[in-house]
């Protein structure tokens, strides 16, 4: 599997047997530049803009926004586990969802607008992942602190950090990666990310990808 971010929390998940998912495909008024991204299915986490703009990405056969089991191919399944985009019960900025991708004998989790600490039952839908994109840049999700300590909950062997303050978003009230990375030891900037089941050992335990629109 090759994973690439496009920016902010959209990611593409291009697979062997030829199937591309997209994550949180973003507008224009998110500050990144639009590009044109094609994909058989997109995976929406919620209805803000910079999450929800299925009109931008081309070919789609497949919109997954709904909790619950969803079979894209006989080896492909995502799973999509109810969440809140805060931590006051979606009070302040209403309902996320949390997704697993099961595939390639790898299980690639991407979190969406996660506003808190997963509970023992969400994380169980989840975990073990061996692949996690998460939001690490806290005011409108959780931050770095939190991230990593949802990290070790999901039991994540490859962290993809996502949500984060750049130049592209430089006015919004977010932190930067750096917040995140500097928990770790061994961070790594990668243009994309080449994962299979059998070389996870070999991967960074934190990978930032550079996004793609911004070349």
């Amino acid at each position: 599997m090759i994973i690439s971010c496009i920016g902010h929390a959209e990611f593409l998940l291009e697979m062997e047997n030829g199937m591309r998912l997209v994550t949180d495909p973003y507008d224009a008024s998110c500050g990144y530049p639009v590009t044109e991204i094609r994909a058989d299915a997109a995976l929406v986490s919620h209805g803000h803009h910079d999450h929800n703009a299925v009109e931008n990405v081309q070919g789609l056969a497949r919109v997954i926004d709904t909790a619950g089991e969803h079979t894209l191919a006989p080896d492909v399944k995502v799973t999509a586990v109810p969440c809140f985009h805060d931590e006051a019960q979606g009070s302040k900025r209403g309902s996320n969802l949390m997704f697993l991708v099961e595939a390639e004998g790898l299980r690639v989790a991407h979190l969406g607008d996660l506003g808190h600490l997963p509970t023992p039952e969400q994380a169980a839908a989840l975990a073990p992942v061996d692949v996690l994109m998460i939001p690490v840049g806290g005011f409108y999700t959780i931050d770095a602190q939190t991230a990593k300590e949802t990290a070790q909950l999901l039991q994540a062997q490859v962290i993809l950090p996502m949500h984060y303050r750049t130049e592209a978003n430089a006015d919004w009230p977010i932190a930067p990666v750096e917040d995140f990375i500097k928990l770790y030891d061994g961070a790594e900037r990668l243009d994309l990310l080449r994962v299979c089941k059998g070389d996870l050992d070999c991967q960074p335990a934190v990978a930032v990808l550079e996004p793609q629109s911004m070349k």
